[in-house]
């Protein structure tokens, strides 16, 4: 009825097909197979924290650069009209509004006299290149006078 061929072919078949499901129920019952889904459960849970975290953190900083804008706007509106309270209340005498003060030119550009600030420089009288200058930690100290005086004070005893 079924060649011998067809019966082994089968057979082998059959074995393998049920060696991979052995395989993969026994790797899912086993306890490196827990450990690992547990681990990447947990990976899971910690990589949404961390988003939820993430979107925590730009929401407060979001909120306080709004409120830090507000709070700017309403110091400026104060200021503006004290400052035209005063010119009106002094005959012109008091301070000059915010408003005046940004028609009158750039606020990003530096004063001519800020503009060219130099670092302090070593202004040491030298005699030589090779002289340690005022900002030198030696600057001022006798290193040989010192040691003559010591070597005298050793030879006199």
């Amino acid at each position: 009825m079924y060649s011998l061929t067809i019966v082994v072919a089968s057979a082998v078949v059959s074995l393998l097909v049920g060696l991979g499901l052995g395989l993969l129920a026994g790797r899912r019952s086993s306890a490196e197979g827990k450990k690992s889904r547990e681990v990447e459960r947990k990976l899971d849970q910690v990589i949404q924290d961390k988003r939820a975290y993430e979107d925590e953190v730009v929401e407060h900083f979001s909120k306080t650069a709004k409120l830090l804008n507000s709070l700017t706007d309403s110091y400026r509106d104060v200021h503006n009209h004290l400052a035209s309270g005063a010119a009106t209340l002094c005959q012109g005498q008091g301070p000059i509004s915010l408003e005046r003060l940004q028609s009158a030119g750039d606020g990003a550009e530096i004063p001519p006299h800020l503009a060219n600030i130099q670092p302090p420089l070593d202004y040491a009288p030298k005699t030589s290149p090779e002289e340690k200058g005022m900002l030198n930690e030696e600057f001022g100290l006798e290193r040989v006078k010192r040691e003559k005086a010591e070597s005298e004070a050793e030879a006199k005893p």
